[in-house]
């Protein structure tokens, strides 16, 4: 196995248990590693560190583990049942009103550069680095052992996550399928709302999971309201506000294909007091007449993916926000988001403020909110900890 060693002073990361071996820290490479191989991370002194996948970038090596071996026999049906443990512990596996949620989420379960969402006995795999790319077989084998019978199929969708400079043969597709299986999408239930999820063509792994607990809360303040849902990919917060009792919701994505299953899920689930417009938020935000809304989501892509775009992202976020402010109704409820790595809490916050400073309103602080349990922070990363919201009262 290649071997990694640091620079004298640059092991304080690893002994706090931080997953990431930046490429600075590096002093030696002993060996010719391909990226995605299995390596060994040592101190200036020699003394193990981690094993963890090399790649080449910023970030030199993935921690896979502080201990065990890897490539010892078991090593993914030992991650894969700790983190289904989790889930099981948090009532949502086998949960009678919610069958969809995300298994491992990378740092966050131990196993960097992986994301695996489980739908109904689907479960479709992500890789976000080469290592775990190159392992999916063997992850795909670790699941079939992890549960069993139930499980239906796995679908691996990282040809636009996986490094495409790394030589990888990144095309989609199924990796198991149970016998009699032949479907590309399904129909999950969060919460006992229905959803339409398509694996194979629909953004991230068919269904962003993320937004589940703010979901319910929108369902929880909607009733008799009437509700702007914007950037609203398949109609999550819509379904919610409608089985809460809006009035009516408008639903607004830049998308057609997005649109089309918003229209789809709502009919879905029976409802009716919905419209549904394929045009860019902001131009809607400038067309509406004031005070039509007194419920708004806004739930945007994000705006920076790396840290070179954060002022940009921030600029942004300010005008979105003073943009939805300065038209809520007075008395409304905002649900305003970032799911921007590296726009932290502070910052979003910070943006929202001037937002809200830039339209001369009254707005106040309900809650800040947060991503669900699946989607776990490692305490040792708290990078991890990348959606965050806020819930906001316009006088």
């Amino acid at each position: 196995m290649v071997k990694i060693y640091l620079k004298p002073g640059r092991e304080e990361s690893l002994l706090r248990y931080h997953p990431w071996v930046f490429s600075g820290a590096v002093a030696q490479i002993v060996g010719n590693p391909a990226e995605g191989d299995l390596v060994g991370v040592y101190s200036s002194k020699g003394d193990f560190m981690a094993y963890g996948h090399y790649q080449i970038g910023s970030i030199a090596v993935r921690v896979l583990s502080f201990d065990e071996d890897p490539t010892k026999a078991g090593f993914w049906e030992t991650m894969l049942s700790r983190a289904l443990a989790l889930r099981v512990a948090c009532g949502l596996h086998g949960a009678a009103q919610t069958n969809c949620y995300r298994l491992v989420h990378g740092e966050g379960d131990g196993l960097p550069g992986l994301i695996i969402d489980y739908y109904d006995g689907v479960c479709v795999m992500q890789a976000h680095s080469a290592g775990m790319f190159r392992a999916k077989s063997a992850i795909a084998d670790a699941l079939v052992k992890v549960y069993g019978s139930s499980l239906k199929a796995v679908y691996d969708k990282s040809s636009g996550t996986a490094p495409f400079k790394a030589g990888l043969d990144l095309v989609d597709g199924y990796l198991f399928k149970a016998d009699g299986f032949d479907a590309d999408e399904a129909v999950v239930l969060e919460n006992g709302h229905k959803f339409l999820v398509n694996w194979c063509e629909g953004q991230k792994t068919g269904f962003f999971l993320d937004q589940r607990d703010n979901r319910r809360r929108v369902g929880e303040l909607a009733k008799g309201r009437t509700v702007l849902n914007l950037f609203c990919y398949t109609g999550g917060f819509s379904i919610y506000a409608l089985a809460g009792g809006a009035l009516h919701v408008d639903s607004v994505d830049s998308s057609r294909r997005a649109m089309d299953l918003v229209e789809r899920n709502v009919e879905l689930n029976g409802f009716t007091a919905h419209e549904g417009h394929c045009c860019d938020a902001m131009d809607f935000l400038r067309d509406i007449p004031e005070g039509k809304y007194d419920l708004m989501i806004v739930d945007p892509p994000a705006f920076a993916k790396h840290r070179g775009a954060l002022r940009n992202a921030l600029r942004a976020y300010q005008r979105l926000n003073a943009a939805a402010i300065s038209k809520a109704a007075p008395g409304s409820f905002i649900f305003t988001f970032s799911c921007s790595q590296v726009v932290d809490k502070e910052a979003f916050a910070l943006a929202v403020f001037s937002a809200a400073a830039e339209t001369g309103r009254s707005v106040r602080i309900l809650d800040r909110l947060n991503q669900p349990a699946d989607h776990a922070v490692n305490i040792y990363h708290p990078e991890g900890e990348y959606l965050k919201g806020l819930l906001l009262y316009v006088e």
